[in-house]
């Protein structure tokens, strides 16, 4: 590890020898580029953005065999040739019984996908081109996965990926753990840089910087949610994670606001940061924080992942160690044969209503609470989680029984469960099991008012009940990530919709999106659409939650940014004036555009800057060339 005499380094680590991981020790020189101009570092004041379509395979821009093995040469043999998941249960080089095997009847207790450097965990925005039960006759193509990617475990490696993608005019992906639910960890013909194994963690007993002093981690940005709950039990501490526990904790989900249980305790994900090292389009390595490089410390805690830079390590707060404890309520009405009677149907509604009016006290007493409602055949079903921080079971089970009595007292059949550790939060988990799938939701964050105020609460219910009552599962979760509760170093780039928020809410589409002709698809999205225009209608200027939203979300710069996009989108084009770094609906992304062969929103496709004619001639080539739906066939 470095000294503490490294001139980018400001902040003060008591009893730590080193400023960065040895990874970021190891970094990209004139010595190691050599006559290799293809990863030469970028020039940000002679920058000229990049025009027409992304170099992909088959055209004449596309790198030739020579410079990828240069490149993996230069890497260290770290350039992986990437072949979906699910190629090993289809007749090609790629087959594999075995691991098809495991595929298709233990997925479930293993970490294939999590640890795959292609995988993604929503199927539809890549395409599903090569799905892991085929159709008779299906082939197996590479469609919008990546074609070439580099398992990142050094700085060195990174800046190398970073320049060649920039140079060579290629499409450059960011992919962490794969929990992407809109396509921003997969893109056709693109050269991903995988930051799985950056899992490097110090315990600092003593931070300072700026106005804080304190308890702080040093974080990869590989770690997952469960991997860091072994070292907040470790050393007796608490940061912020997901509450999924196979999320990556440092990369896309803080750099997206990132909430959790403890939102209404110690703020978002974002609000954590305290320094935080990235490397940027022009392949350099720096530091962000309060008093250096303020711009970037501003953008990338919030402002969006796959935008600014790959993120290679943070410098998160630690807060003394905290429990949270569940309580679980539920009811339902309707069942059987029969569907359930007018009366019934009334009580579960006014049920609904007494949770929501419920909510805003388990915020105001430091907590969430995360509940599913839903119509399945003839069934509506009711189930939250009622989560409170550093509170004895006996407080949280009478805290809960006013809400209980007053369900009960409508009629309604409530189970409770009491209070014990809550389910998704706290070491034990091991990481195994997650699959992936094909669901398309929205979101939105709607404003305390609309609890609050009698005729806004009551058109509020009723958009949500309608929404419900269409067949959409509805995913609620109380919370109040205040600026006041976050602290410092505040002023960053999260939503601002977070701070006058009460409750995130989800409508999830179930329709299985495989195999629909493009108009159905769009059909079955014009429907979800139609439902959440009226959540929007009656929570206007509010906003959507960035990493859990709807890819075609209205508007989507006020929804995900609010009054921040301004001041991001200039930061973008400072800090990567080539517009290098793309995703879908990141800030600059509406300068791009994907063009598939059927028209669908998805990554299988060219990405291509919009205008002067580029798209129809993207669009010709991959039509000439079966790209879209079908995509490149994988390798023999």
């Amino acid at each position: 590890m470095r000294s503490l005499l490294v001139p980018t380094l400001f902040a003060v680590f008591a009893g730590v020898k080193g400023a960065n991981f040895a990874y970021e020790t190891e970094l990209l020189t004139s010595a190691d580029i050599g006559n290799f101009s293809a990863i030469a570092f970028g020039n940000v004041s002679a920058a000229a953005p990049l025009e027409g379509c992304r170099a992909s395979p088959g055209t004449a821009e596309w790198p030739l065999e020579q410079e990828w093995s240069q490149l993996n040469s230069s890497l260290g043999g770290a350039l992986i040739k990437a072949v979906p998941p699910a190629a090993v249960c289809y007749d090609g080089p790629a087959k594999d019984e075995a691991a098809c095997n495991i595929l298709l009847f233990n997925a479930t207790f293993n970490r294939y996908y999590i640890n795959n450097p292609v995988n993604s965990f929503s199927e539809w925005p890549e395409g599903d081109t090569c799905h892991l039960r085929p159709a008779s006759g299906e082939a197996c193509v590479q469609g919008g996965f990546s074609t070439y990617v580099v398992n990142a475990t050094t700085v060195k490696q990174i800046q190398m990926a970073v320049n060649f993608a920039r140079n060579k005019n290629l499409r450059l992906v960011i992919k962490n753990t794969g929990h992407d639910l809109i396509g921003r960890s997969v893109g056709a013909g693109s050269l991903s840089i995988w930051t799985h194994w950056l899992k490097d963690f110090e315990f600092v007993p003593q931070y300072e910087i700026g106005e804080y002093s304190g308890m702080a981690a040093r974080v990869g940005t590989g770690i997952e949610s469960w991997e860091m709950f072994a070292h907040m039990s470790d050393h007796n501490m608490t940061t912020l994670v997901a509450g999924g526990y196979t999320v990556g904790a440092y990369g896309g989900w803080l750099q997206g606001g990132g909430h959790s249980a403890l939102a209404s305790k110690y703020g978002l994900g974002a609000d954590q940061a305290l320094s935080i090292q990235v490397v940027l389009a022009d392949g350099s390595f720096v530091t962000a924080d309060p008093t250096q490089n303020t711009d970037l410390f501003f953008a990338l805690r919030g402002g969006g992942g796959s935008t600014f830079g790959v993120v290679t390590s943070l410098v998160v707060k630690a807060h003394p160690p905290t429990t949270v404890l569940s309580s679980t309520i539920a009811y339902s009405v309707g069942g059987g044969f029969t569907d359930p009677v007018p009366g019934a149907i009334d009580k579960f509604w006014t049920g609904f209503d007494i949770y929501h009016q419920f909510g805003n006290k388990v915020v105001d007493n430091q907590g969430t609470a995360c509940y599913v409602s839903r119509l399945t055949n003839t069934t509506f079903s009711f189930t939250t989680d009622i989560e409170l921080p550093d509170v004895s079971e006996d407080f949280l089970a009478e805290f809960v029984r006013p809400l209980v009595e007053d369900l009960e007292a409508v009629g309604l059949n409530v189970t409770y469960d009491p209070p014990s550790p809550a389910g998704n939060w706290g070491a034990g988990a091991q990481g195994r099991g997650d699959t992936p799938g094909s669901t398309r939701f929205g979101s939105r964050l709607f404003p305390r008012e609309n609890f609050e105020d009698p005729t806004l609460f009551a058109a509020t219910q009723l958009a949500i009940r309608r929404s419900i009552e269409e067949g959409y599962t509805f995913h609620g979760i109380h919370m109040v990530p205040t600026e006041e509760v976050a602290g410092y170093p505040g002023n960053n780039a999260a939503n601002p919709a977070f701070r006058t928020t009460t409750m995130h809410a989800d409508l999830f589409d179930f329709t299985q999106q495989r195999g629909l002709t493009p108009a159905a698809f769009t059909q079955a999205h014009d429907r979800l659409a139609a439902a959440m225009d009226r959540w929007r209608a009656v929570s206007p200027g509010a906003g959507a939650y960035f990493n859990e939203a709807d890819l075609e979300e209205p508007d989507w710069q006020q929804a995900f940014f609010g009054t921040n996009y301004p001041r991001l989108l200039e930061i973008k084009r400072e800090r990567d004036p080539w517009g290098l770094f793309y995703a879908p609906v990141t800030v600059g992304s509406e300068a791009w555009t994907v063009v598939t062969e059927d028209g669908l929103p998805t990554q299988n496709g060219v990405l291509c800057r919009v205008g002067n004619g580029t798209t129809t001639a993207a669009a010709a080539v991959a039509a000439g060339r079966g790209h879209g739906k079908r995509g490149w066939r994988v390798a023999q």
